[in-house]
């Protein structure tokens, strides 16, 4: 009877693989969600100008619409990207279960967000409806893939 010993099969769970987001800095994966959810999210914007949406909003105590640059809506998710990037950072580093607590913490303030849109004076309601759907996207692909590296973080 000869011994063999058993050869070990590579693991095929993407969680595994080599290049997997789940073993790259959280801060990077993050940087990637945005510039994901960025390019995304104006793409989503440039449809909707294209199918007629009037693309003027205003700010609240604004006396009238502005035109929405092309762009400005890539720079939004990016900018607001930052602020989810250092909080997924620091929830990375200090809390006990830091997915749950991103993922809670970034969905309550996408729902925050939504105030904003809805109460945009001078905004034509088709603008309105464009703007939220578009936090929507962004924190649609933002949010969980940022949750998703956060689940992999090991005390």
């Amino acid at each position: 009877m000869s011994v063999t010993t058993p050869q070990t099969q590579p693991r095929t769970d993407s969680r595994y693989t080599v290049g997997s987001l789940s073993t790259r800095p959280v801060w990077l994966v993050g940087v990637l969600a945005a510039l994901a959810g960025a390019v995304v999210t104006e793409a989503f914007a440039l449809v909707a100008r294209a199918a007629g949406v009037p693309m003027e909003a205003a700010s609240p105590g604004a006396e009238e619409a502005a035109a929405l640059p092309v762009g400005g809506f890539a720079g939004g998710v990016l900018f607001w990207s930052v602020a989810g990037i250092v909080l997924a950072v620091a929830l990375a580093r200090w809390a006990k279960r830091p997915a749950r607590t991103f993922t809670v913490t970034t969905v309550v303030l996408t729902a925050l967000s939504l105030a904003g849109p809805a109460v945009a004076p001078h905004t034509a309601t088709s603008t309105q409806v464009v703007l939220a759907l578009s936090h929507g996207v962004a924190a649609g692909l933002v949010i969980p893939v940022l949750a998703r590296r956060l689940s992999h973080v090991r005390r």
